[in-house]
């Protein structure tokens, strides 16, 4: 699944580059341009990745350790 996770994020970088909206009029639900709602999509599919990221790409190790400073087993 972390493989799956930056995969994502290097889809969304690609994705953010959208050179093919800048010039269409298209209006989304007659009121949004079609590049501010594609950008819009893209926001919510990197906040979905960046959720992702955190439950299955986050290193455990750096949780452990701040667990244990605040439990007072760390260094004084």
């Amino acid at each position: 699944m972390r493989y799956f996770v930056w995969i994502l994020v290097a889809l969304l970088l690609v994705l953010h580059q959208d050179n093919w909206f800048w010039n269409d009029k298209t209006l989304v639900f007659g009121v949004i341009p079609v590049g501010l709602f594609y950008h819009a999509c893209i926001s919510l599919a990197a906040g979905v990745t960046w959720y992702l990221a955190t439950c299955f790409a986050w290193p455990v190790t750096t949780e452990d350790a701040l667990d244990s400073d605040l439990n007072g087993g760390g260094r004084a």
